[in-house]
C-alpha cells in the first residue's frame, strides 16, 4: 500500500497479494482521502483487485485532516454547536461544489486512467461513494474505457449523458435520501431507454452514507454487508 503521483493526481494505491483481478478507481467522498477510503481500498485490494484511490479535493483545500474535521462538525450531536458550524461547513466545501470544479474532477480522473492504460493492460472499473457515486457516474458517462461502474447513493446525470454510458451500470441507495431517492425513477427510466445494464439496490429505512462505518449517526452494518458482497460479484464479473 502506499501513495504515488499518478497522472500528475496524489493517489493511494492498495495491491492484491497474488496476480490482480482488474483495476478499481475508487472515489471518495466529500470529506477527501481520508483514512477511510484507504482502508476500503486496502479491503478491495484484499479481494483481488488493484484499487487506485485519487485525491481529488486536496488541490482546492479540503485536505483528508480538514475532511475529518468537517466530517464530525456535520454529525455533531449537539445542535447548537452543529449550526454554529454551518457557515465553516459552507466556506470550505464551496470551491467543490463550484460549477468549474466538476470539469477540473472528471480531467483528474481521466489523467488517472490515462496514466493506468500506459502502465500496461488492465481492466478498469470505477466505485465511488456520496460525491465520489456521483463522479463515478460521470466518469462512465465520458469515458468508455471504464468496463463496471458501481455508485454508492451519487447524483446521476442527465438524460442525454446517462445514453453515453457503455458499461454495465450497479447503484446502491439508502431509502431515507430525499433528494437522490425522488430523482430515482428518472435514472431508472433513463437506463432502461438507453439500454443500459443497470442493476440497483435501495435499502428499507437506511440513510445516505450507510457504508461508512466511521460516520455512526448514518452507518448500517446490515446494508453495508450486503452492498459489499454484491459489489464484489459485481466487480469479478466484469473485470476479471
Amino acid at each position: 500500500m502506499s501513495r504515488e503521483i499518478l497522472g500528475g493526481v496524489e493517489v493511494y494505491r492498495a495491491e492484491p497479494a497474488g496476480q490482480s483481478l482488474g483495476t478499481i478507481v475508487l472515489i471518495h467522498e466529500i470529506w477527501g482521502l481520508v483514512e477511510h477510503i484507504c482502508q476500503v481500498a486496502d479491503r478491495y485490494a484484499a479481494s483481488g483487485f488493484t484499487v487506485i484511490a485519487p485525491d481529488l479535493l486536496s488541490s482546492v483545500g479540503v485536505t483528508p485532516a480538514l475532511g475529518v474535521e468537517l466530517m464530525a462538525m456535520m454529525v455533531e450531536p449537539d445542535e447548537a454547536k452543529r449550526l454554529a458550524n454551518q457557515t465553516f461547513l459552507r466556506e470550505s466545501l464551496a470551491p467543490v461544489r463550484a460549477p468549474e470544479f466538476a470539469a477540473v474532477a472528471l480531467d483528474m480522473l481521466t489523467n488517472v486512467v490515462d496514466a493506468l492504460e500506459e502502465q500496461g493492460p488492465s481492466r478498469i472499473a470505477v466505485l465511488g461513494f456520496c460525491f465520489g457515486g456521483t463522479y463515478a457516474y460521470a466518469l462512465a458517462a465520458q469515458d468508455s474505457r471504464v468496463v463496471a461502474a458501481v455508485p454508492f447513493y451519487g447524483t446521476a446525470p442527465t438524460d442525454e449523458k446517462i445514453a453515453q454510458i457503455s458499461c454495465p451500470v450497479l447503484a446502491f441507495y439508502g431509502e431515507i435520501d430525499p433528494p437522490i431517492m425522488d430523482d430515482f425513477p428518472r435514472v431508472e427510466s433513463a437506463m432502461q431507454t438507453s439500454g443500459i445494464d443497470f442493476e440497483s439496490h435501495v435499502y428499507s429505512g437506511v440513510q445516505h452514507a450507510f457504508f461508512n462505518d466511521t460516520n455512526l449517526a448514518r452507518f448500517d452494518r446490515a446494508a453495508r454487508d450486503d452492498a459489499w458482497a454484491r459489489s464484489v460479484r459485481f466487480l469479478k464479473t466484469h473485470l476479471s
